[in-house]
């Protein structure tokens, strides 16, 4: 068994390693096994080595074809990429312990709290992935109760949520007046939107497969939804009228190029365009540009301040689960024609031009 080159291993060292060898020996082990074991327990440690920018990599091929779009990969990717590569991306997933992920949320913590929360949460994820995976072991440092909370302040979900700007909504006639002066595929899908209460990707993504004109309903299908359950709109004159009124030469209603389906920022654009010509008329009690989303909550103001339906007719409207678990339990159904009233009655708000305010 060789003991190293005279110019590297001196006599004493070269003694002590014979020695050591010896007393493997007399414990019945042969030492050129036990080097060669040793050997392939670093090659396979070598092997093993993962680091945090390669296990993230791995967990989002892993779970992105159950997430519900392409949107919510590049979200987990993108911030991943901004805030935790740069500071542990390239170390082994097995050395990344609390004081790392520490300085990693910290700069950010208090003034993008709501991207920090998500962030947190997604280097939990992963790295809960590397220990299943046999990348590390021991506990997670990423985990909130009990561990990060004694070292980042709680901040309230309440305090860190940013509500939607939203038009006033006596003042929806003008907008809509301004709105149908556009033309545009955008524009009408904004007016749809608008007139229907719904998410702007129901709208975008909208077949015409999902709509009973003759029946006056539009099914949106669960895998559509952001609650993943149907949901079915009642359509009013307006709405249909509007239907009426796009080109069905495809199987999108709001086609933008090539026939696919309009992008996540044009309807967003018709409104930024709308207070270019307006000099930042549409605007909420706070000066921000109003957004597409904040009509809903325009609809939802409007329904609460000038009619008299029940609140569960406007919620279920929206599409929103009732928040009360007991309430859900007893209320099972979605309030369709009082809801059919409603719609017919907002439109008809909608299109009715009103002085500006």
């Amino acid at each position: 068994m060789g003991l190293g080159p005279t110019h590297t291993v001196s006599l004493a060292e070269a003694r002590q390693k014979a020695l050591d060898a010896r007393k493997l020996l007399i414990d019945g082990i042969n030492p050129l096994a036990a080097k060669k074991q040793s050997k392939i327990d670093a090659a396979l440690a070598d092997a093993k080595m993962m680091t945090f920018d390669q296990c993230a990599t791995a967990y989002i091929l892993a779970h992105k074809a159950g997430w519900k779009n392409a949107k919510h990969c590049d979200q987990w990717t993108n911030t991943l990429t901004t805030y935790a590569s740069p500071v542990f991306g390239q170390l082994p997933v097995a050395e990344i312990d609390t004081g790392l992920v520490v300085k990693c949320l910290a700069p950010i913590w208090e003034n993008k709290t709501e991207t920090a929360s998500r962030l947190r949460g997604r280097i939990e994820s992963v790295l809960s992935w590397a220990t299943t995976s046999g990348y590390r072991t021991g506990e997670n440092p990423a985990r909130w109760k009990g561990h990060l909370q004694n070292l980042l302040a709680t901040i309230s979900k309440k305090s860190r949520t940013k509500n939607q700007p939203s038009l006033p909504w006596p003042r929806m006639g003008a907008f809509m007046a301004a709105l149908r002066a556009r033309e545009g595929v955008s524009a009408r899908a904004l007016e749809f939107a608008i007139l229907t209460a719904c998410r702007s990707g129901e709208v975008r993504g909208a077949p015409w497969a999902e709509f009973d004109t003759a029946g006056t309903l539009w099914t949106i299908p669960a895998e559509r939804m952001k609650g993943k359950c149907e949901h079915d709109v009642p359509l009013s004159d307006a709405v249909l009228a509007l239907l009426e009124s796009m080109p069905k030469d495809g199987d999108v209603v709001f086609a933008g190029t090539k026939g696919q389906p309009l992008s996540d920022m044009s309807l967003t654009a018709v409104i930024r365009r709308m207070n270019g010509d307006s000099k930042g008329v549409w605007v909420d009690a706070n000066g921000d540009c109003v957004t597409v989303h904040g009509f809903r909550s325009t609809f939802r103001t409007w329904a609460a301040e000038t009619t008299n339906y029940p609140r569960e007719v406007a919620e279920h409207a929206l599409a929103h689960q009732l928040p009360d678990v007991v309430e859900r339990a007893y209320q099972r159904g979605t309030q369709f024609v009082k809801r059919t009233a409603l719609m017919k009655e907002w439109a008809a708000f909608c299109v009715t031009d009103r002085p500006m305010r």
